[in-house]
């Protein structure tokens, strides 16, 4: 039993402290998933860029030369063919003049896509926080819990040895002693238990941050009693704040857009077009063009109204969607906020129980040495005393838990 105790002060000797905010950071920084939404922000980028470049000239340079090539030619009132090789260069240009805001529409919608990809990446990195707070207190609330187990098997420790005391005496029986005992083999296991979990909660957050957290690392407990807002005033910063609402409305403006361009198909565009072109072909000239070019569509077998009526019930969709997940975002956080409100009182009742359940403890112990109380009573005492203190620790875990929760919802990313 010494060494369990030796062990535990040489522990908090050697602990290298580690902080929420250093956790959040080095996971922010090493976590693959966001490198792979960052990467797909720069793609959304790029596309932008590709739907821009409707707007500039397309000029396109061409070459040809055939070595081998049959002309027919009129001789004499008939025609006579040769062979002769020849080649031929060209350049064009082409400047679309206006199509309807057909590309104007296509570029805010990849504009959209790319808020979109911003939004997903903002979303990420607050769901990541929001999960690495949870697994830091939860390592925290097993460290906190190994505390309170190695105390009371400290407890229980001396408890047997005093019953084996009082046994010689002949004060007390032989199953004094041996229920204790039971008793501490209980709190041995237990403490086990406890440092497994610790050690899983640990090796998880050392997942997230991609790096090694060590079982001597003394985590800071900065976490202090948070008054949220009132719930009408959380409820409205939800709704304005939340990444995938936000993301929701930017998607409907986006396929508004789309909707917005893909009608415009039906009214064509108007282009400017150049042309210049060099024929070496038995003789040599050269032909070039300036002028206006203007294209509509008469009949494309029904396929530019079906893409309307798909663009216009996927923008409906998406409203639809927005509203679902709104109703899902405000039933959450509603609850959230009656489970917080539960677990203040629970905080005050376990803080209480803890005061009365020591103070009994201490007065059942002293009984106990002088042959008065039994050791029912005095493993009743002591077992009240340790669920109160553990109970304590997991009401606060969970009021730590439902606070980063709504802080999610509201968009947090710190």
């Amino acid at each position: 039993m010494k060494s369990i105790f030796l062990y535990i002060f040489v522990f908090v000797l050697s602990s290298e402290a580690l902080t929420v905010d250093e956790c959040i950071d080095k996971t922010l920084k090493n976590h693959p998933d966001i490198k792979k939404l960052s990467l797909g922000v720069a793609q959304s980028k790029s596309l932008v860029d590709v739907a821009k470049a409707d707007y500039m000239p397309q000029i396109n340079v061409g070459a040809q030369y055939n070595p081998h090539n049959t002309f027919a030619l009129p001789q004499n009132g008939e025609f006579k063919t040769i062979t002769h090789d020849n080649w031929q260069v060209d350049a064009q240009i082409n400047q679309k003049i206006y199509d309807f805001s057909k590309t104007t529409s296509t570029i805010k919608a990849y504009e959209k896509n790319e808020n979109i990809a911003n939004l997903s990446l903002d979303d990420a990195k607050a769901i990541l926080i929001y999960n690495v707070k949870n697994q830091y207190n939860l390592a925290l609330l097993q460290t906190k819990a190994l505390e309170v187990r190695q105390k009371d098997l400290q407890t229980k420790n001396e408890l047997y040895k005093q019953a084996e005391a009082l046994v010689k005496e002949g004060l007390k029986t032989k199953a004094d002693a041996t229920s204790i005992l039971s008793a501490l083999y209980v709190a041995e296991d237990a403490l086990a238990v406890t440092k497994a979990d610790l050690n899983k909660a640990l090796l998880t957050l050392s997942l997230y941050m991609g790096e090694k957290v060590d079982f001597d690392t003394a985590l800071v407990d900065n976490t202090a009693s948070q008054n949220i807002q009132n719930e009408k005033s959380l409820l409205e910063d939800m709704l304005a704040k939340n990444f995938l609402l936000k993301s929701f409305k930017e998607e409907i403006e986006r396929d508004g857009l789309v909707y917005d361009a893909t009608k415009a198909q039906n009214y064509g565009s108007i282009d400017a077009v150049a042309s210049f072109t060099h024929q070496n072909s038995i003789n040599q000239y050269d032909t070039s063009l300036v002028g206006v070019s203007v294209k509509v569509p008469i009949y494309s077998g029904g396929r530019i109204s079906a893409q309307t009526e798909q663009a216009r019930i996927s923008k409906e969709i998406t409203k639809e969607a927005y509203n679902s997940k709104k109703l899902l975002l405000e039933e959450e956080a509603q609850s959230l906020i009656i489970d917080l409100d539960r677990y203040k009182h629970t905080v005050k009742a376990k803080e209480a129980l803890i005061e009365s359940s020591k103070a009994t403890k201490e007065v059942v112990e002293a009984r106990y040495k002088e042959g008065v109380s039994t050791y029912i009573e005095i493993l009743d005492a002591t077992s009240t005393n340790l669920q109160a203190e553990l109970g304590l620790l997991e009401a606060k875990f969970a009021v730590n838990k439902i606070i980063n929760r709504l802080e999610y919802l509201q968009g947090e990313t710190k």
